[in-house]
């Protein structure tokens, strides 16, 4: 007789737990974890970490300067341009006196033939022409006028084709300078866009999250300042072994000895050198300002050419030139005066004074100020040039 008893749906599990069961203590499960999810804010799994945001507000700060230096770039660029054009105008404007002066002689003579029956009306239509060039090239035509007509034709035709090279060159010009202010005004953009984002970064942080950064900043400080220290114990150390091997030698490492003609050198770019520490340590305090080259503010570059400017010495606006402004040394040969250069794309430069340390402009929102040369790491030092 056949069996009437139901199969158990889905069976058992382990020691006669049945699958509904587990189901149910599964799903419990999930809510609980989704309800323990919901209960802490959004704000707290989304939000940045400390050391991501002072990572991400020094690269705005360093895309920032970047910019800035692109901005003096694109500035200076801008001002020869215009000068440029307006002297390529102002060319243009007594070209075009002299072009009409010479088109109303011309104008006399014609008139003149017509009267005495000399020229014909066509004649007198092609002298009066704008561009009569093929019309004298006539031998019939030349051979009627005088040396003084036909001096005054030379001087017509060569009057007028300087005048329209003068003019195509002249808006040419006024092209490039359009298309510098459009690179001027792309980087002032970048410029304030970036440093927008950093003050949104930094107004987002506690009171006690500043001052773990703060905290932070100054154990940089403190291990740059050691590394400065190490530097200067090299420095001092190699000039004292150049020193003792040879007299002579001490001018390459930044002895001022006299009696040989590297010593002269030595001594000259020293004299240089302490004009340009002493401009830039007398504007330590001064904020930076990107852009600005005194004498309220600085940038860096702006420091730096104004610090070498004291000492008799033109050096270019940008990071970019002033890199190649000079003679590359090792930094363990760096004396004062010398300039440090930062990053891959050599956006940022301090005058160095010796002993590891410098006086630079150093961001956005600092002020001009004596530090370390290693306040940002070792690895971000990109050469140290001697100018002159």
């Amino acid at each position: 007789m056949a069996s009437h008893r139901k199969t158990r749906p889905g069976g058992t599990i382990g020691t006669g737990l049945r699958t509904p069961a587990l189901a149910t203590a599964a799903l419990t499960s999930m809510a609980v974890l989704s309800q323990t999810a919901e209960a802490v804010p959004s704000t707290d799994r989304t939000k940045p970490s400390l050391e991501e945001v002072e990572k991400k507000v020094d690269d705005l700060y360093r895309q920032a300067e970047s910019a800035t230096e692109k901005y003096n770039a694109a500035k200076e660029r801008t001002g020869k341009q215009r000068g440029r054009a307006d002297a390529l105008r102002d060319d243009v404007a007594r070209r075009t006196e002299r072009l009409n002066k010479a088109r109303e002689e011309l104008g006399s003579f014609a008139a003149a033939q017509y009267r005495t029956g000399a020229a014909s009306p066509g004649t007198t239509t092609f002298l009066l022409a704008d561009s009569p060039q093929d019309y004298f090239d006539q031998s019939q035509l030349m051979n009627r006028l005088t040396s003084r007509e036909k001096s005054a034709v030379d001087d017509y035709i060569g009057e007028q084709a300087a005048t329209m090279k003068k003019r195509r060159e002249a808006a040419e010009s006024l092209q490039s300078l359009t298309d510098s202010q459009h690179d001027l005004q792309t980087a002032k953009a970048t410029v304030q866009k970036k440093l927008a984002s950093a003050r949104e970064l930094l107004s987002q942080l506690t009171a006690q999250e500043k001052a773990r950064l703060a905290a932070v900043e100054r154990e940089k400080q403190q291990e740059a300042a050691r590394k400065a220290a190490e530097l200067a114990k090299r420095q001092a150390a190699r000039q004292q072994a150049a020193s003792s091997s040879s007299p002579s030698s001490s001018s390459g490492s930044g002895s001022t000895g006299s009696g040989s003609t590297g010593s002269t050198t030595s001594s000259s770019y020293d004299t240089k050198a302490e004009k340009a520490i002493a401009f830039a340590r007398a504007q330590i305090g001064k904020p930076y300002v990107w852009g600005a080259t005194g004498p309220d503010s600085y940038d860096c570059s702006g420091l730096t050419q104004g610090a070498w400017r004291a000492a008799g010495v033109t050096l270019p606006r940008t990071t970019y030139d002033q890199v190649d402004a000079g003679t590359t040394v090792s930094l363990a040969n760096a004396r004062p005066g010398d300039l440090v250069f930062f990053y891959d794309d050599i956006s940022h430069v301090g005058v160095y004074i010796g002993n590891g340390m410098m006086i630079h402009a150093p961001k956005p929102g600092a002020y001009v100020r004596e530090e370390s040369i290693y306040y940002g790491g070792e690895s971000i030092i990109h050469s140290v040039v001697r100018p002159g």
